[in-house]
């Protein structure tokens, strides 16, 4: 779907970005993914060279196995880096629900379950979802920068937003692509 996609071309700026995504919804749709996690572009990026030639091979050749084993390959490294995030993820939660286990309340554990579904937090809508007042909201969230668990990062005086910068870090890094990502 994706070569065939990227060789009719429909858009000015390329198809790469539209037909990647393709790829990560199909799965999605076909329940293979429980959700859009594989993030093929990092591994077609960093091998762009080899990206290209098997799509031309596709088109001239119909060299059909060579795309399909370059393809799979790109899964599996993407499969892994997905994975290894994942892990430092959940032992950085881990460690944060462990900091805060032994408070009187128990919803800066609760929030930091917030964290695990997105790293942005208002008190707002943290009130909101756990259905607690703001000021209780309020309490935990300074609770949770006291520990570096969070950081307001909007400068605002009101409706302020606070972050999770280690899980933002862990999702922005470059992708780790194990050595021979092309064999």
């Amino acid at each position: 779907m994706h070569s065939k996609f990227e060789a009719i071309h429909p858009f000015l700026d390329g198809n790469g970005r539209v037909g990647r995504l393709l790829i990560t919804l199909f799965l999605v749709e076909r329940k293979i993914l429980p959700a859009p996690l594989l993030y093929l572009s990092a591994f077609f990026e960093a091998t762009r060279r080899d990206y290209y030639d098997r799509l031309q091979g596709v088109v001239e050749r119909s060299e059909w196995a060579e795309w399909l084993q370059y393809f799979l390959n790109g899964v599996a490294r993407q499969s892994e880096d997905a994975l290894g995030r994942a892990e430092r993820i959940n032992g950085l939660l881990e460690d944060w629900r462990k900091a805060v286990a032994d408070r009187q309340s128990k919803l800066p554990d609760r929030i930091v379950q917030l964290l695990a579904a997105n790293p942005y937090l208002t008190l707002k809508k943290a009130s909101r979802q756990m259905k607690v007042a703001f000021t209780t909201v309020q309490r935990a969230v300074e609770q949770l920068e006291k520990l570096e668990i969070v950081t307001e990062v909007s400068g605002a005086e009101r409706n302020r937003v606070y972050c999770a910068k280690k899980i933002l870090q862990i999702l922005e890094e470059p992708a780790r692509l194990t050595p021979n990502a092309t064999d």
